[in-house]
């Protein structure tokens, strides 16, 4: 009996034993991430059907891209496109949101562009979804500050400010009720 617990205290400290605690750190942190891929993933069903992130099986904190249209093969994140990358971003910021919600009441969020990525097919592109989940997280009375350049985006925000570069400064333009 003593031999078979001196084998889990052995394998929990091959797991995460050491002198400074860097095993543990890492196991701990490598926990937090699966839980923040589960929330991002989430996020991420609504964006795009075609993508789920995964921790890379060999590296501790490593993430890549599963991708569900080509046989769920798992992808590298650098190889996205730009457009996919702001979704994969978009999605882990918003599951880091919901983490972070759960001891602290998190009620805006706000994203600086990356907007000019995303396809604009009328009706049925991907800067359509990433508003449409932006509208549902409004709609939860949370905040949501966009800062963008794109007309469509612009557009599809009803309150908000131009901020418009002037010969002795930028002038700030009021739009819709704040």
């Amino acid at each position: 009996e003593a031999r078979e617990q001196l084998k889990i205290w052995q394998r929990l400290n091959g797991l995460i034993g050491s002198a400074d605690g860097k095993k543990f750190r890492r196991f701990a942190q490598g926990l937090s991430l699966d839980v923040l891929v589960r929330h991002a993933n989430v996020h991420l069903e609504r964006l795009s059907e075609r993508y789920q992130l995964a921790r890379v099986e060999d590296e501790e904190l490593g993430l890549e891209i599963v991708d569900l249209f080509q046989a769920s093969v798992t992808r590298p994140m650098s190889s996205l496109s730009g457009g996919e990358s702001f979704l994969a971003s978009l999605a882990l910021a918003l599951g880091l949101s919901d983490l972070a919600g759960r001891n602290v009441q998190i009620d805006s969020l706000f994203i600086d562009e990356g907007f000019g990525s995303l396809d604009t097919e009328n009706g049925s592109g991907t800067l359509d979804q990433v508003l449409n989940v932006l509208n549902s997280l409004v709609k939860q009375s949370r905040a949501v500050g966009l800062i963008s350049h794109v007309p469509l985006v612009q557009d599809a925000i009803p309150n908000g400010f131009y901020v418009r570069k002037g010969l002795t400064g930028s002038a700030v333009e009021e739009r819709g009720a704040i």
